[in-house]
């Protein structure tokens, strides 16, 4: 079976432009500072600006199933990741728009996005996937590729963990502090079934 298409789509999904680079005290590339008597503060323009991009390398992730002969309980999972973090990307684009911040590119927006967009690697944030990873995880045979997606999954989802609780010490506005429990919450149940489908 031949990945081609979905590996530059990945690789795509890999790269994230954003519009402007951050002041602030926070270590998201977000725009300016967010002045103190505003009903949202940095800590929730980054939760907002890096959990954007993290969300879609794991729909990139979820993209690279289809076409696959795979466990029916695989699919439900894989289906269940896109249903919950395709609206949670969108939610949170609003937030940033009604802020008036920069509003980060994936390439799920743009599939053709300028080559010259930044590289997202795993140092940039917690659980992200190299672009390497993901390559290797798009050649993968089918034999392997669920033990693979899901181990990769669960570090993309211990990522997000760290990242939503750092939103619910920090954070200010009341609408992000409640998505960052509902992530901690779903995806830790989520890697509970992760880790149970391995050791089946």
């Amino acid at each position: 079976m031949k990945h081609a298409p979905r590996l530059a789509a990945l690789v795509a999904a890999a790269a994230l432009t954003l519009t402007a680079c951050g002041g602030g005290d926070h270590s998201a590339s977000s725009g300016a500072t967010v002045p103190a008597s505003a009903a949202f503060n940095d800590a929730d323009v980054a939760f907002a600006t890096d959990m954007i991009p993290h969300h879609a390398q794991a729909l990139a992730m979820v993209d690279l199933t289809r076409g696959r002969d795979l466990d029916p309980a695989f699919e439900r999972l894989s289906q269940q990741i896109l249903d919950a973090q395709g609206p949670e990307i969108e939610t949170m684009k609003g937030w940033l728009v009604d802020w008036d911040q920069p509003v980060p590119e994936t390439s799920r927006d743009h599939l053709h996005a300028d080559a010259g967009g930044m590289s997202m690697g795993a140092g940039d944030m917690p659980g992200m996937m190299s672009d390497q990873e993901m390559a290797g995880l798009d050649a993968a045979g089918d034999a392997t590729f669920e033990d693979m997606w899901l181990r990769m999954m669960i570090r993309h989802h211990e990522g997000a963990i760290e990242m939503a609780r750092t939103e619910q010490t920090d954070g200010e506005y009341a609408d992000a502090v409640s998505l960052a429990d509902d992530i901690e919450t779903a995806q830790a149940h989520e890697i509970t079934q992760m880790k149970a489908m391995l050791a089946g």
